[in-house]
């Protein structure tokens, strides 16, 4: 069998070339990146489509009988709780640029309350985008809002477990007009947070409905609604014990759900699949 990742790089097609030539069962993960299709005979060369959400699948174009969703995993043991870390103010950790929707965050962050962003910024070229890190400054300045920027990946997990809440607010359109065709694929970030037993404020867009289960984990809102993401970000920061609970359920579900081991067997359960089959069999 061959298993390869980015179903549409030269690479991937390359060894679905060789794979068909030799007789081996064909697999790939999609990550829902560009690349050429082979004027659409790349789908039919696959036997199975591995991917990381259903919303990945959808997206992608993908034949349906033939995706199996994996999803993604996170390291339990590294992302945990901490009861003896005090929690407070609002996180959020991933790539600054405005699909992600950092604008409507710092506008929705709720009086007295402080907020973490940390991350690396986009370098986009195109104009208005490439002045987003200003802009994000300039709604700042009267608020709480510390930039940390890159974070170490030894201290990403005690962000996770000092912070209230974490927050996602990715965007279907930025806050300069641009729509955003994928907007989440998985949201490893979500999954961090769920695992620190993080209760989680997020968009509902993408595959994120898939994770946050509203109303049990954290919130799921309108992508692009700061009111509706001031009032939930509130509504756990004013009640500690809310945000334990769903903090707690969060890490459950991680638990139950999105842990690496879960992700391997769910593939290999996708292989054996396979090998019932006949060799040509799709």
């Amino acid at each position: 069998m061959v298993h390869t990742h980015h179903t549409r790089s030269a690479p991937s097609r390359l060894a679905v070339t060789v794979a068909l030539a030799t007789g081996r069962r064909r697999v790939t993960t999609d990550h829902g990146l560009g690349g050429g299709g082979w004027a659409g005979l790349l789908p039919e060369m696959f036997q199975r489509f591995l991917t990381v959400s259903k919303f990945s699948g959808e997206v992608s174009g993908l034949p349906p009988h033939k995706v199996r969703v994996i999803y993604g995993g996170v390291d339990s043991q590294r992302f945990h709780p901490d009861g003896r870390t005090a929690r407070d103010g609002v996180l959020y950790l991933g790539r600054i640029t405005p699909h992600k929707g950092l604008d409507r965050l710092i506008r929705a962050l709720p009086r007295g309350a402080s907020l973490t962003v940390a991350g690396s910024t986009g370098h986009d070229p195109r104009p208005p985008e490439s002045g987003y890190p200003r802009l994000l400054q300039r709604l700042a300045q009267e608020r709480q809002v510390t930039f940390v920027g890159p974070v170490a990946e030894t201290a990403a997990p005690h962000l996770y477990r000092r912070a209230a809440v974490f927050a996602l607010p990715t965007v279907e359109t930025t806050c300069f007009g641009r729509p955003v065709a994928i907007t989440e694929l998985l949201g490893l970030s979500v999954l961090e947070a769920m695992a620190s037993g993080t209760p989680v404020v997020a968009s509902r867009t993408g595959a994120l409905p898939e994770v946050v289960v509203h109303g049990e984990t954290g919130f799921l809102v309108p992508p692009g609604d700061a009111e509706q993401l001031q009032r939930r970000l509130e509504q756990l920061l004013r009640n500690p014990a809310l945000a334990r609970r769903m903090g707690s359920a969060a890490r459950q579900r991680a638990l139950e759900m999105f842990t690496w081991d879960q992700a391997a067997q769910r593939c290999v359960a996708a292989y054996e699949e396979l090998f019932r089959l006949p060799t040509g069999a799709s």
